[in-house]
């Protein structure tokens, strides 16, 4: 609902969910401690995404496919604006930790020859984001595992016939 209507009221949010507003105000004091959990949530499911995905010792092929089809599935299940979850302090400083993770993750497929060397610095996950973030909202007819599959080989071989 958030992601449709950002600024959504706490109402609205409980009948949606089919609760009392009273209920949701018993376990969030106001709208912004909600939206702070819910950010929190998301930035717990990106950390496991990451972890899950072994980035430092998994093959590289391997753990760009686990780690596309983790976020996908995080970006579907917690489709919040992620510029107002970067307004919190602490929710920014583990989101900065765990791009730093990403980025050496890149920097890695680029040594093993996976990614093209040469290109702008933050180029590669500039564009794997947004390859993630598209297929997350554009193909929702697509399991993650078939969305990453388009994303990983769209990043890997472009847009050109073979």
């Amino acid at each position: 609902m958030l992601a449709a209507d950002p600024g959504a009221s706490i109402a609205n949010i409980a009948a949606e969910a089919g609760v009392d507003r009273r209920t949701v105000y018993r376990r969030f004091a106001s709208r912004e401690d909600l939206l702070t959990a819910i950010h929190a949530s998301r930035l717990t499911a990106i950390e496991r995404s990451i972890e899950d995905a072994r980035l430092r010792e998994a093959p590289v092929a391997v753990a760009l496919h686990r780690y596309v089809e983790n976020i996908i599935g995080v970006n579907r299940t917690w489709p919040v604006d992620l510029t107002l979850m970067l307004a919190d302090d602490t929710v920014r400083a583990r989101r900065d930790t765990a791009v730093r993770e990403v980025d050496v993750f890149l920097e890695r497929a680029t040594d093993e020859e996976l990614l093209r060397p040469g290109l702008p610095e933050g180029w590669a996950s500039t564009v794997l984001s947004q390859l993630m973030l598209l297929a997350s909202r554009q193909m929702p007819g697509l399991t993650p595992a078939q969305a990453a599959d388009v994303v990983v080989d769209t990043l890997l071989h472009g847009l050109r016939a073979s």
